[in-house]
């Protein structure tokens, strides 16, 4: 699905999400009237907009309509966040009845806020048993504060991706698992050309790509809030660890300067000159999808695939990882919700559906019994990522009023410190810790 980043667009988003809580609270039940074996119309909107992804979801639709002959679904594709709130605010009978979107990290405002319907009545109702059907960190990151009004429609898991012939001839033999490991292989792995590389063991910069902060984080093991809800991130040590490791890999590797040059000779991260591809890179954190669209860009050598190292006090939680997703509700303003639900729960949880979307998308399946179906149709090497997903210490970051502000916030942070504006880490920390909580109490 390739969205979860962090991005202006999804900052926007959340600013947008807050004018929906008084339009939209409410609405849910008196949606939820209609007849949902009764011959009827409903909106789907989603963003994928790749040819292969939009054909996958309307082949996933078509399934559907087959087991649902009287429900039609009209799917409209290539919605971002902020066209979805939008439409969400305007409703009518145009407007979308199924929701999906990318950014997992808006859930807490989805939810608190009242832009998804609460989808408690729903699965109560269905007698769908969340916790045999999903792993706990995608049930986690599908509610807010006890609230569920999302489920999740397939995972990302992030993981470390390798070349196995730049590891041969540097004489390394397996992947890192510790953060140390990672440093020592990105070290012989880096190979100097004048004032740049010829190769570089790992760009480990917060603009590299999906070497994001939050994704950095999931290799210790942190807190972002306390028991208050107050931002822990000055007084967790795992947040200290993980800023002063990025910062001295970023100076061991050349220092940023010289690593931002490099960067800037990148091609684009969805494209096939992706510096993984280019073998500008030998190592790369990223997610499941690289595996696939490394393999269609017919890369030049044999490409490794290994959990993200961790913290080097924490090894024996190596084969965790970073997770998020896809999540799928339903309008509040939608005047079929219970056919609506119809789909929801079709596309969330029916094993069938799941696996072939998964096998559409190369995404990775959301519920225990895709994860195991012996239909999946994926290289061998994305084990890695189905064995990720279900890995009781991997994480995603928590839900907040405000969404991926907070998360926006400590990246802004980084972006400072790794390049010496912030000197003070305790400070800065501190500092940063002050402003989420004061943007989480406005948004309240």
């Amino acid at each position: 699905m390739r969205r979860s980043r962090l991005t202006t667009t999804a900052a926007v988003a959340v600013a947008a999400i807050s004018v929906l809580a008084t339009a939209c609270t409410g609405q849910a039940e008196s949606g939820a009237n209609d007849d949902p074996d009764a011959r009827t119309t409903i909106n789907f909107w989603h963003g994928w907009s790749a040819p292969s992804e939009v054909k996958a979801v309307q082949d996933n639709v078509d399934r559907f309509e087959r087991t649902h002959p009287n429900i039609t679904v009209k799917v409209v594709g290539n919605i971002n966040d902020d066209k979805l709130n939008q439409a969400l605010r305007a409703g009518g009978s145009n407007g979308p009845d199924v929701v999906s979107s990318f950014t997992t990290s808006n859930v807490g405002k989805f939810c608190s806020s009242g832009a998804f319907a609460d989808l408690g009545p729903f699965i109560e109702k269905s007698k769908l048993d969340l916790e045999k059907t999903f792993p706990k960190v995608l049930l986690d990151y599908t509610q807010f504060e006890g609230k569920r009004c999302a489920l999740p429609l397939l995972a990302d898991a992030y993981g470390l991706y390798y070349n196995k012939d730049a590891f041969e001839k540097a004489g390394v033999t397996a992947p890192p698992k510790t953060m140390s490991e990672l440093a020592s292989v990105a070290k012989k792995l880096t190979v100097s050309k004048g004032d740049s590389y010829r190769q570089l063991g790992f760009m480990p910069t917060f603009h590299g790509y999906e070497t994001v902060a939050d994704h950095y984080l999931s290799s210790w093991d942190h807190t972002y809030f306390d028991a208050d809800g107050k931002s822990n991130i000055a007084k967790d040590p795992a947040f200290a660890e993980m800023f002063t490791y990025q910062k001295k890999l970023v100076e061991d590797l050349g220092g940023y300067e010289k690593l931002e040059k490099y960067r800037g000779t990148f091609g684009d991260e969805w494209g096939g000159k992706h510096p993984f591809h280019t073998g500008q890179v030998a190592m790369q954190l990223d997610g499941e999808w690289r595996l696939g669209m490394a393999t269609d860009a017919d890369v030049p050598f044999d490409i490794g695939v290994a959990p993200m190292p961790v913290a080097d006090d924490e090894a024996d939680s190596y084969g965790k990882g970073f997770l998020s997703g896809t999540i799928m509700g339903i309008a509040p303003a939608s005047r079929k919700q219970n056919a609506a639900w119809e789909l929801v729960r079709f596309m969330t949880s029916d094993t069938q559906a799941v696996v072939d979307f998964a096998n559409g998308i190369r995404n990775v399946p959301s519920t225990f019994a895709a994860l195991k179906s012996p239909e999946l149709k994926l290289d061998p090497r994305f084990k890695t990522f189905l064995d990720i997903a279900q890995h009781p210490r991997s994480s995603t970051p928590d839900g907040a009023v405000n969404g991926s502000a907070y998360q926006q916030t400590i990246q802004d942070f980084g972006f400072q410190y790794e390049k010496g504006a912030v000197k003070d880490l305790k400070a800065g920390l501190e500092k940063t810790a002050a402003q989420i909580d004061t943007d989480i109490a406005k948004a309240k």
